[in-house]
């Protein structure tokens, strides 16, 4: 695999429950699963994934941002809002997400100039705003042994 490559394996455990392999020893598995009436609602959905992508690459972003401007981090929090609404077609769609953070930094200057690009830094944010080219292939499935 290339640099910048990584691959994600997705495994049906029953019903609308799958295991998430991060190919990596140090990387545990989780569990996917919708919520009821459909799956079981024991784990996230791929959309709350989605909204803790968003927020997490960002709070991790601002915090790069200001460790590497020498500003003390002791806290930093977020709130993720993500806003599910139905298309033309009647399907569910989330049309957007609101991340508010909060941190707790010593030095307000440094806090101001990171407010000001750490966003830019982000790589799931920044490739949700301008559109991930996404392709499905679905291929026959292999006999049962």
């Amino acid at each position: 695999m290339k640099e910048g490559e990584f691959e994600t394996g997705i495994e049906l455990i029953e019903n609308y429950r799958f295991r998430v392999s991060f190919n990596s020893e140090m990387i545990d598995d989780i569990f996917v699963d919708e919520p009821e009436p459909l799956g079981s609602g024991k784990y996230p959905n791929a959309g709350k994934l989605l909204a803790a992508a968003v927020g997490s690459c960002l709070c991790s972003s601002l915090a790069f941002c200001l460790r590497r401007s020498k500003v003390n981090v002791p806290s930093l929090t977020a709130e993720v809002h993500a806003m599910l609404s139905r298309n033309e077609k009647g399907r569910l769609r989330m049309t957007s997400i609101a991340v508010t953070i909060h941190p707790k930094v010593d030095d307000p200057k440094g806090m101001e100039r990171c407010k000001d690009i750490f966003e830019d830094f982000c790589i799931v944010t920044q490739s949700i705003r301008q559109g991930i080219d996404v392709s499905v292939d679905v291929k026959p499935p292999f006999p049962m042994s």
